[in-house]
């Protein structure tokens, strides 16, 4: 089960050193650049994190709150720090520091979410990432209500693949809700509705071991032999090593 995370924007550094020398700008109100440095060590703290330079990230964090301590977005980025470090007690702390400041921040429920699936509290997960989609202000309502169909699809699958279709409502061309119909579909023996869903995701996404070995299966199904060549061959090349690659010699591709 893979969830969809999402921690934000970056900036490079330029605009860090701009935000710092704003603070020796007398023109500007002193909050406003509090929040101008809080801001630009945020995103770099987001930056080193997504290149795995956990400590760089921390300390550029601490220096966001330092500058402005109650400014809500730096709790939701802690909080996936501390998830990635291994230590879900001050993700979880942090997540609720954030949510505390600011009720409506749907992307900290939406990683508040994950952090509760991933610890197999369903139940709660589900109610944040509905929180997060329900918001009329949140642009990505389609990466929460995926989540919360893969989080609960294997206790709910009827309530997961409702979660799932009402993504593709909010955006038809969401390749993580997609590929998830397509595989529901197919399992369920209705090959050509997995078929257009498959169709939709690969014109939206690359493919993935995964969804390449769902192709492979509906169009054996479909006997499409050529699709089924060319997914194989896909899958081979690109990902020799994969469980999916293995399983290809099970099916004498």
């Amino acid at each position: 089960m893979a969830l969809v995370g999402a921690v934000g924007q970056t900036v490079n550094n330029a605009a860090y050193n701009s935000a710092e020398r704003d603070l020796n700008n007398p023109r500007k109100n002193r909050d406003d650049q509090a929040l101008d440095v809080a801001i630009a060590n945020m995103n770099l703290g987001v930056e080193y994190m997504q290149q795995g330079a956990y400590e760089n990230a921390l300390t550029r964090l601490k220096r966001s709150l330092l500058a402005k301590s109650d400014y809500a977005p730096t709790y939701n980025v802690l909080g996936l720090l501390y998830q990635r470090l291994g230590d879900p007690v001050e993700s979880e702390k942090n997540f609720k520091k954030s949510l505390s400041l600011d009720s409506t921040n749907s992307s900290a429920h939406n990683n508040y979410g994950l952090l509760l699936c991933s610890n197999g509290r369903f139940d709660e997960a589900e109610a944040q990432f509905l929180n997060a989609a329900n918001n009329p202000l949140y642009d990505s309502p389609e990466i929460a209500l995926t989540n919360a169909g893969l989080c609960v699809f294997d206790n709910k699958p009827q309530i997961g693949e409702d979660y799932f279709k009402q993504a593709l409502n909010k955006n038809p061309r969401f390749s993580h809700a997609l590929i998830r119909m397509a595989d529901i579909s197919y399992n369920r023996n209705e090959y050509e509705l997995a078929h257009q869903y498959f169709n939709r995701y690969q014109e939206n996404a690359r493919h993935t071991p995964k969804s390449l070995w769902i192709g492979i299966q509906i169009c054996r199904e479909l006997n499409f032999k050529d699709d089924v060549s060319s997914y194989a061959l896909l899958l081979r090349n690109q990902y020799p090593d994969t469980l999916e690659a293995k399983k290809l010699s099970e099916l004498q591709l």
